[in-house]
């Protein structure tokens, strides 16, 4: 198998709830990972060098329950036009963060949710 000159890894995960609280919680006294709040979020430190980090989100709206994982890519938009043009649909976004990062989410054919963010 051959690595594209660009890899385009996962980078972040995401888990959708209602109760923001007891969700960051629950994943905190299992794992022991710890939570910094944000607004409409808990940013998750998995406290280890291995696997990536992520965040509890609470939206307020549906979905209300899901989880997701983020996929780095160079151009948001040329990769939602490649998603849709394999079948895929845009879901939401692209929508610029703070740090001028853009993320989206689409799904695959299947109806998977999926996320994207810009490097």
């Amino acid at each position: 198998m051959t690595i594209p000159p660009i890899a385009n890894p996962v980078v972040f995960f995401e888990i959708g709830c209602k109760d923001l609280s007891k969700t960051a919680s629950f994943y905190s006294d299992l794992f022991g990972w710890t939570h910094t709040g944000v607004p409409m979020a808990s940013l998750i430190n998995t406290n280890c060098a291995d696997g990536i980090q992520g965040q509890i989100t609470s939206l307020g709206h549906e979905p209300q329950n899901y989880v997701l994982f983020y996929i780095q890519v160079d151009d948001i938009n040329d990769a939602l036009t490649k998603i849709i043009d394999a079948g895929g649909r845009k879901m939401f976004g692209p929508v610029i963060l703070p740090n001028n990062k853009q993320f989206a989410w689409f799904s695959d054919p299947e109806g998977n949710l999926v996320g994207l963010v810009s490097r």
